[in-house]
């Protein structure tokens, strides 16, 4: 192989990296025996990128292959799991946490050690050692972080003093044997050794480039590289701290020159454009080398003719024109790339792709925490800690896993039942179930319910202890109790979890390798707190990922940014399309050290954070130029504004301001071309067929309509009829809420309770003011524990009680004295004359004063009525006065009502009497009893949102009479619906 020239080389950008690098070894080989390529090692910097390299030479024919391998395995590996070495890093991280609490804020114990673990390799990989920390001054820098200095001083004494164990350290320790020995002339490899597609971005690697190069028969071939920047540009490039795209490439540069071409079959593609983009990535401050060298680029128009820039409103537009654009390319047989790094968009795109039976071949998988085992397992370990709620059971219950191993019969009877205990618990709670609760309701039911809620009574009986189980516990404890309980969900009743889709298929075996993994080390690790633990399970499973199982599409590859140094070109040809150019998508952003500023890392030697921006900027640079290339971003986000990615901004900016080299012009048709695929997919998006928006609906049904309300529903008739109509016609109820919560309504209940067993019976006139507000307060005690389950909630009304107890009892007092209580929550009903239609009441509190007249109350926990509100709409007490005159409550019989008022629950517990002047009463029954018959008879349809009190007050059945479509303006038509209509 005398004919060999080893040193540095490059394949610029926008080829196909993995097809350039076998075509030029194959052309430094030829004339050599076929057994000679077998004596060549490559080392690949990724294991997608040594995959690659197998397929362009296996494309080429029958041929030896040459040695693959990687260089992270160039020291042989880790000699010791990672997850063990942070589970050690976690140990201390907690000892030193209980000794100094402020020593990191809002992070966990197991998100600590990763990062620390990361720093640890950084360290190893650019040879530092624990000394490096003492270069660090610990009093220029704040208190939290000399503290952080502190501990980081302990943990990499203790970390990084053994003999190499991480993959990190033994690949550092290798490249300097190497180095050391190659220099001398020891231990020379026997065939030619080439290293590619690594950029050098890390120390070690970047050392055993440079060992490489110098070999007689080594190579080093770089991706992406850029031939066009200047010398003094290349000079000016700091390869530790500069967001350039090429300075991981300056030092090599610097001792080896500028590389020369790999392969010359492999040119840049669009040369043009790649001397373009390099001018709008230079390093700042670039205006003054805009203005000199912009002239000099030529037309734009042309050198762009291959782009095109989509910028949509939102993301789901955006994934829409992006699919379109894949199907487009292949129609025409084109093979197509889609770079991006928003896995959320990458999964818009592949559900729009469905459509068309599309499936990518997606280089990141399925993420294990998202594939059925995974998101069973995260949902199993969100239970420890905290209080099972109505919702968690259900998602669980519901979830495809649970109950699949006892066969299809037992998951169809699990899918009825939870279906029953749902809407039991909706409806009765509690809010909180347990095995106490899930027996009772079994012994209500038939003997298939009564089996399967007793085998649930069972799990929950194994939930509750560890939902309550809240201290720290052995990580073995913490994975024996999340495999126990989750066998047991997946078992079913009478069921097997060895059997269950648990397990079970690809992702179902990753997951149990997970789960044994971290059992092996489970020694290494701290007790834990649920939540901890939870992160760490979290942790484990999204390192995984599942490949899918189907058929991909060949012509389609979904890769992420870093892929996009070898593989951003596929097959040479076809087109690539880069998404998700915002700033914060792509370039990501920079997650914040816990552990260094960054001065600190400045002064001990390692890199700065803005070495991934320049690695992410390289992966834009090297993808742009294939040669055909769209690229996207959407202007907004589910939040706000974007802004665009800094490398487009400053592409669109430099085409802005060459006028004389038709840039103007140049992006124009950029966008042009990019919208084209946006107005395709907004046409995709309108329906075959439009169907004429509903009108307001004003429903007539046979009558009688109706044949009883209570009078708390009169105000919702004269405010929106519809509810009334969906409710007492069509006998449609709202579901309770699947997680009770201490809201409004509840509060009113269990106050209501309260004063309810207060008046049962009443107390006397004559007691001492402590006494009753003594008894109050007691009974306050026992209603919130029986019907209140959260204690901060218990906290608080007990507190709003106790805060007005005198002011209630004071009033209390001085009611009791003028009369007693005699309808208490006690039922009564008025008949409409000439119908059998039946007004119904449950009056709070109802008092039979010492005059024989009555005085009607009604607790508020909220703002009472005003006496407008009253006039117009609130017609409880009014019509709850006009039931007293007509003898509607047998304990009462006829009386005269003297007057009606309104008792607060709430701010200041006052007692506020509302107008009720003579006749107000019967005025108000007759115009209810003329009001409903025109409802009785049909002659006045049950209008949605007829009076609103707010425009904005939302109902519960806007959805079933399709607010939105039309306008609450325009007066509805009654329409007649039913045998009728």
């Amino acid at each position: 192989m005398a004919d060999w020239q080893g040193g540095l080389f490059a394949l610029p950008c926008g080829t196909d990296f993995a097809d350039g690098l076998a075509a030029g070894l194959i052309e430094r080989m030829r004339g050599q025996p076929p057994e000679a390529m077998a004596s060549v090692t490559v080392y690949a910097n990724a294991g997608r990128t040594m995959r690659s390299l197998r397929d362009a030479f296996v494309r080429r024919g029958p041929l030896l292959l040459p040695r693959l391998r990687l260089i992270a395995d160039l020291g042989g590996g880790a000699a010791t799991p990672s997850l063990a070495r942070k589970l050690e890093l976690g140990r201390l991280i907690d000892a030193a946490l209980r000794a100094q609490p402020g020593l990191a804020q809002g992070q966990s114990v197991p998100e600590l050690a990763s990062s620390l673990a990361a720093l640890m390799a950084e360290m190893q990989l650019e040879g530092l050692d624990a000394t490096a920390l003492e270069q660090i001054d610990a009093g220029d820098h704040a208190q939290h972080w000399q503290r952080a200095l502190e501990f980081l001083r302990i943990a990499a004494g203790y970390y990084l003093s053994d003999p190499p164990q991480d993959r990190e350290a033994r690949q550092r320790a290798m490249a300097e044997q190497l180095t050391a020995d190659w220099a001398e002339g020891r231990n020379l490899p026997e065939g030619p050794v080439v290293v590619a597609g690594s950029t050098g971005s890390h120390g070690a690697t970047r050392d055993f480039m440079r060992a490489v190069a110098r070999l007689p028969m080594g190579a080093v071939v770089l991706p992406g590289f850029d031939p066009d920047m200047p010398a003094d540009v290349w000079q000016g490039l700091d390869a530790r701290a500069e967001d350039h795209p090429q300075a991981r490439y300056a030092p090599l540069v610097a001792e080896f020159g500028l590389p020369g071409l790999w392969s010359s079959a492999h040119p840049a593609p669009a040369p043009e454009r790649n001397r373009l983009m390099s001018l709008a990535l230079r390093p700042a401050p670039v205006t003054d080398q805009w203005i000199q060298e912009g002239p000099q680029l030529g037309d734009l128009v042309a050198a762009t003719s291959g782009l095109s820039l989509i910028e949509a409103e939102q993301p789901g537009q955006e994934a829409e024109a992006i699919a379109l654009a894949i199907r487009a390319a292949l129609e025409e047989g084109q093979p197509v790339t889609l770079i991006a790094a928003d896995r959320m968009l990458t999964r818009r795109v592949q559900a729009a792709l469905d459509r068309w039976q599309i499936i990518p071949d997606d280089s990141a998988g399925q993420p294990l925490p998202l594939t059925a085992p995974g998101l069973f397992l995260r949902h199993v370990a969100d239970l420890f800690g905290q209080a099972l709620t109505i919702d968690m059971l259900l998602i669980l219950l519901k979830h495809p896993v649970t109950a699949t191993g006892a066969g299809d019969e037992v998951r169809r009877d699990h899918n009825r039942q939870t279906r029953d205990l749902e809407l039991q618990l909706r409806k009765n709670g509690p809010a909180f179930p347990d095995g106490e609760a899930l027996r009772e309701w079994a012994h209500r039911g038939d003997e298939l319910r009564k089996s399967w809620a007793l085998w649930l009574a069972d799990v929950l009986d194994v939930i509750t202890p560890l939902a309550e189980d809240r201290q720290p516990r052995p990580l073995a404890d913490r994975l024996n109790d999340l495999d126990r309980l989750a066998g047991l969900l997946a078992a079913g009743p009478g069921g097997d979890a060895a059997v269950s889709v648990l397990w079970d298929r690809a992702a179902g075996g990753l997951a149990r390798g997970v789960i044994d993994h971290i059992a092996t080390h489970a020694a290494h690790g701290h007790a834990m707190r649920p939540s901890e633990f939870s992160d760490l399970l979290r942790a484990q499973l999204q390192a995984q990922a599942v490949r899918q199982d189907v058929a991909a599409h060949p012509l389609v590859r979904f890769r992420g940014p870093r892929e996009a140094r070898t593989e951003a070109v596929a097959e040479g040809s076809g087109l690539v399309i880069l998404a998700g150019l915002n700033e914060g998508g792509w370039p990501q952003a920079l997650e914040p050290d816990p552990w260094l500023s960054r001065p600190m890392r400045l002064a001990a030697g390692l890199t700065l954070p803005e070495r991934l921006i320049g690695l992410a900027a390289h992966d834009f640079q090297q993808a742009a130029a294939a040669p055909r290339v769209i690229l996207c971003r959407a202007r907004r986000d589910a939040e706000a504004e974007t802004i665009p990615s800094r490398w487009l901004n400053r592409l669109m900016n430099l085409l802005g301001g060459l006028p004389g080299q038709g840039g103007p012009e140049a992006l124009a048709e950029m966008r042009a071309r990019g919208q084209a695929w946006l107005d395709m997919a907004d046409a995709l998006a309108v329906p075959r067929i439009r169907l004429a928006p509903a009108r307001r609906p004003s429903p007539v049904p046979p009558a009688p309509a109706l044949a009883q309300m209570s009078v708390t529903e009169v105000r919702t008739l004269i405010r929106d009829p519809y509810a009334i109509y969906a409710r007492r016609v069509l006998g449609l109820n709202a579901l309770d809420p699947l997680r009770p919560e201490p809201d409004a309504a509840e509060r009113g209940t269990v106050l209501h309770k309260i004063v309810q067993r207060l008046l049962t019976p009443p107390p006397s006139p004559i007691e001492a003011p402590e006494v009753i507000k003594a008894r109050l307060l007691a009974i306050t005690d026992e209603v919130l524990e029986e019907d209140v389950p959260w204690p901060s909630a218990r906290l608080f009304w007990r507190a709003r009680i106790a805060g007005i107890a005198d002011r209630l009892v004071a009033d209390e007092i001085a009611r009791l004295k003028q009369g007693r209580p005699v309808v208490i929550e006690k039922r009564g009903g008025l008949g409409v004359p000439g119908s059998d239609f039946l007004l119904t009441a449950q009056p709070d509190r109802m008092d039979l004063q010492n005059d024989g007249t009555v005085h009607v109350y009604d607790y508020k926990s909220g703002k009472p009525p005003t006496d407008k509100q009253i006039q117009h709409f609130d017609k409880q007490l009014p019509l709850e006065a006009a039931m007293v005159q007509h003898g509607a409550f047998d304990a009462l019989g006829r009386a005269d009502v003297q007057g009606i008022s309104y008792i607060q629950l709430g701010g200041e517990g006052a007692t506020e009497p509302r107008d009720l002047p003579p006749g107000f009463a019967e005025e108000t029954w007759q115009g209810f009893v003329t009001l409903v018959g025109l409802y009785l008879s049909g002659e006045r349809g049950f209008t949605s949102r007829l009076a609103m009190e707010h425009a904005g007050d939302g109902g519960t059945y806007d959805h079933l009479a399709r607010l939105g479509e039309w306008d609450p303006t325009v007066p509805a038509e009654p329409e007649g619906v039913g045998d009728d209509g």
